[in-house]
């Protein structure tokens, strides 16, 4: 009888999913004001790759204090400049209202850390304008497609086999991924050389995704290059991101393409597609290519 019930609370424990403000993310997420548009911050090493911070989640931590500190509650259009690495451990934000209208609000934050003499480094500074996606009219006028790939029970994730990202990431264990086997050819030395990386994404604990997420999603895949052939850290130079609308609960899609890497950069740009198949996010990033030495 004391074994049936342990057994019944763990498999409890194990189908419990994480809601919205009450999950890994959320609290890896959360800034606390310390003074009128000030904000300090603790980047987690949970979301780190080859050591450091993601940018997606930078992203999603800089777009959580604009929330707070502009009168529109959604994220609409958020351009960001990665300008040195960022490491976990505290940091400060510091946002500041551009403009503010009847529809939409506009501000601007950037992150800080410390430098061993105790002086601040920006990390990363982010222009962002903010609205109510609960307000936009319902006309969708489109020719996107969602994009080609197998179910999600046909692609690979690390419990398939499929290895992790070159150099190891902590990020891994924070993220529920699943790879279109079309485009994880690097893993196995033969990259498609086509420049693509699609696949199904959720947050590990079960939490539904919404617009402060898709921050995270539009930047969490592999990088693009690995599937031209390049293995090693991509870094992001500048990142913008577009919330179109608020994500239906269930997986997410994602599609990278990347079509011209010259001079040492490469271009992704991403769609991120929800359960009730509507274009829910996308983005364009500039980012410098895996040295090849």
């Amino acid at each position: 009888m004391a074994q049936a019930a342990t057994e019944a609370v763990t498999g409890a424990a194990e189908t419990a999913r994480a809601t919205i403000g009450d999950s890994e993310f959320d609290r890896d997420t959360a800034v606390t004001l310390r003074e009128d548009g000030v904000y300090d911050a603790e980047l987690s090493a949970g979301w780190t790759i080859i050591h450091a911070v993601n940018g997606g989640y930078l992203l999603a931590l800089l777009g959580r204090a604009l929330g707070e500190a502009l009168p529109h509650p959604d994220p609409f259009s958020v351009s960001a400049h990665y300008l040195t690495a960022s490491v976990p451990g505290p940091a400060v934000i510091r946002t500041q209202t551009v403009r503010t209208g009847r529809t939409l609000s506009t501000g601007q934050a950037s992150l800080f850390q410390y430098a061993e003499d105790g002086s601040e480094v920006e990390r990363i500074r982010v222009l962002a304008t903010y609205g109510d996606l609960d307000a936009l009219p319902d006309d969708v006028r489109t020719t996107a497609l969602p994009p080609a790939m197998p179910d999600r029970d046909h692609c690979l994730g690390p419990s398939d086999g499929a290895p992790r990202i070159p150099g190891s990431s902590a990020i891994t264990d924070r993220l529920d991924i699943k790879l279109d086997p079309a485009t994880v050819g690097w893993a196995v030395g033969a990259p498609s050389g086509k420049g693509e990386m699609r696949g199904w994404f959720g947050l590990a604990d079960g939490r539904d995704p919404d617009p402060l997420s898709l921050l995270l999603t539009v930047d969490a895949l592999p990088p693009t290059s690995f599937e031209l052939g390049l293995t090693g850290w991509t870094p992001t130079v500048e990142l913008t991101t577009h919330i179109r609308c608020r994500p239906a609960p269930g997986p997410l899609r994602v599609a990278i393409t990347t079509r011209n890497l010259a001079g040492g950069f490469l271009e992704e740009d991403a769609e991120v597609w929800d359960s009730a198949d509507r274009l829910v996010a996308q983005s364009r990033q500039l980012a410098k290519a895996p040295r090849t030495s």
